[in-house]
């Protein structure tokens, strides 16, 4: 085990925060926070970063490397009129690291980003920033880094290039990420433990497919002519603009697929559409 949180609290005045919380992560694994916004994931993740102090409970990071762990908490704190390079050094400085041209090479290479960049990153897409952000976490090689909500504000290919990225820091160099979110696609495929924080508290924990798989409530298939399906509408399906909505409670998604190919029609998609009530209420897994 890389990584143990145990019995976290942490309380603002009357407020609590977080109420007994309790996370494990193993090295070269990809771990997602999932919960509402408001629900503690920042504040989770700050204190994992040392940036505040817990209340009560235990951190235990199993890493004799220089820097344990590291991060970015919302969007990443860049200097906008600085390079690349000149971030790096700066944030390299902070951490007592020699930014050497060979290291900042690397480091861009790293997250996917040209070092040949002279200009100012506030020329950068936010897409690229969190590359750069994701690449001054990296320095110093640490064996666990968390990603507060780094999917925000992304278009579907800047997120499919992050999800790239992000599988292959784990896969390749064995970096235990934990990544949090309060959108449930972002993290359907990328990670395969899952925690479901509500109000504080870890309410939910276990095989990513799993519990996405055990609240999902409808399916969206998406095709060409679906309006005109008999089968779809035996179902009672929902129809929408371009596609359409079947429960599976009242039918086999399944079955219906195999009758709509069947029935000569052209399916391009079907999409399990996870109901957030059921993921974040209080039942326990």
């Amino acid at each position: 085990m890389i990584l143990e949180a145990r019995n976290i609290d942490k309380s603002y005045g009357s407020l609590k925060v977080l109420k007994n919380v309790t996370i494990e992560c193993h090295k070269g694994k990809i771990y997602g926070l999932i919960g509402a916004n408001g629900a503690g994931k920042t504040t989770l993740f700050r204190i994992l970063l040392g940036l505040i102090k817990q209340d009560s409970g235990s951190i235990v990071i199993d890493s004799e490397g220089i820097k344990p762990i590291g991060g970015i908490i919302e969007k990443p704190a860049l200097y906008g009129y600085l390079s690349a390079y000149g971030n790096l050094k700066v944030f390299a400085e902070i951490q007592r690291l020699k930014l050497t041209k060979e290291l900042f090479y690397q480091s861009m290479h790293q997250v996917g980003l040209s070092p040949e960049r002279k200009d100012a990153i506030k020329n950068y897409s936010l897409g690229m920033k969190q590359r750069l952000g994701l690449a001054i976490a990296l320095l110093n090689n640490p064996d666990c880094i968390v990603l507060d909500e780094p999917f925000s504000g992304l278009d579907p290919m800047g997120i499919s290039a992050l999800h790239e990225l992000i599988n292959k820091l784990s896969n390749e160099n064995q970096i235990t990420v934990i990544i949090s979110s309060h959108i449930v696609r972002e993290l359907t495929d990328l990670c395969e433990i899952l925690y479901v924080i509500n109000d504080g508290e870890i309410i939910k924990s276990g095989s990513a497919a799993e519990l996405l798989k055990e609240n999902v409530t409808t399916f969206k298939i998406v095709g060409k002519n679906l309006e005109l399906s008999e089968v779809l509408k035996s179902v009672d399906a929902v129809f929408l603009n371009k596609s359409v909505l079947v429960s599976p409670k009242k039918t086999n998604i399944s079955e219906v697929l195999q009758r709509l190919i069947e029935e000569g029609m052209e399916v391009t998609s079907c999409i399990p559409q996870t109901d957030l009530k059921a993921l974040f209420g209080k039942e326990q897994v």
